[in-house]
């Protein structure tokens, strides 16, 4: 005989239902503690400076004609439109010369084992370790001191440059290794391609998805940096944006209105990028997590 036909049974399905909601609430709330700071500086730009002491939660000291003159104060005192231009001049340059100096090396490193390039590898992972914080003074000591060249945008570019090139140089060798054939190169070998055009040509079209990812990582480093430029830059008229935010703090008081607009200023640029190319920079870092 025959057993009896059993019927399907259906596990977890108000379970997964629970699961879902409380996953979405949780992460709901992680969203909402994270956003928290940025709202509560794009309230306070729209506030005077006595609202903000004694109400910084409310909604209803909210004023418009207020928020025209912080920012209005804030776009004319930080000299918006320079410190813009040498932020964007800064940052743009010291971006170009981490991508394609750190992908050339990548690009070396991994289609050259020797022992040259694996030591070449192995200090760049050990660079990656050593603070800023512990290089700031004797930085400073020798760039200003013995070699006198503080107070200039390409000594930045520089150092920043320095900075960044091994975290980026790590990242592409992990995505030429996987994602890059050595038999197209070979292919545009025998096609008479050189080695610089068949770098640029073939693979670094390839390396399309992680360029993406480490341009809007090293651009919101770049940008949003404050230490190493107050240490480099002192002239008034080549501060970046985060530099100029700091000219509405007194000695006893400070403009509190004024400094989030000032705030808000900076960090709209960035924001613009971030989302004009974030489908671009999800599927790098989705390419770079699954590899």
């Amino acid at each position: 005989m025959s057993s009896p036909q059993q019927k399907p049974m259906h596990i977890g399905g108000s379970k997964q239902v629970a699961l879902t909601t409380i996953s979405f609430i949780i992460v709901l709330i992680l969203f909402a503690l994270f956003m928290f700071p940025f709202i509560m500086v794009l309230l306070n730009s729209l506030k005077a400076k006595v609202q903000i002491i004694r109400n910084p939660f409310g909604f209803a000291s909210v004023s418009l004609s207020q928020a025209a003159f912080n920012y209005k104060r804030a776009f004319t005192t930080m000299n918006y439109i320079r410190s813009f231009c040498n932020s964007l001049f800064v940052t743009g340059l010291s971006t170009v010369c981490v991508v394609f100096l750190s992908s050339m090396l990548a690009y070396y490193l991994v289609r050259h084992v020797n022992k040259f390039s694996t030591a070449v590898s192995l200090i760049i992972v050990a660079s990656m370790i050593i603070p800023f914080q512990s290089l700031m003074i004797p930085l400073v000591s020798i760039y200003g001191s013995s070699l006198n060249v503080l107070n200039h945008r390409p000594t930045l570019i520089f150092m920043h440059t320095g900075f960044s090139i091994a975290l980026s140089t790590f990242t592409f060798q992990g995505f030429i290794k996987s994602d890059c054939p050595v038999a197209l190169e070979e292919a545009a070998t025998i096609d008479g391609c050189g080695r610089y055009r068949t770098f640029f040509s073939i693979v670094f079209p390839l390396l399309k998805p992680i360029t993406f990812t480490i341009v809007i990582l090293n651009v919101l480093a770049f940008w949003n940096d404050y230490l190493l430029p107050s240490l480099v830059l002192a002239k008034k008229e080549i501060l970046t944006l985060p530099l100029t935010t700091y000219v509405f703090y007194g000695t006893y008081s400070a403009e509190y209105g004024v400094i989030m607009a000032a705030l808000i200023l900076t960090v709209v640029p960035i924001l613009v990028l971030y989302l004009a190319l974030q489908k671009q920079i999800i599927a790098g870092v989705i390419s770079g997590a699954v590899k």
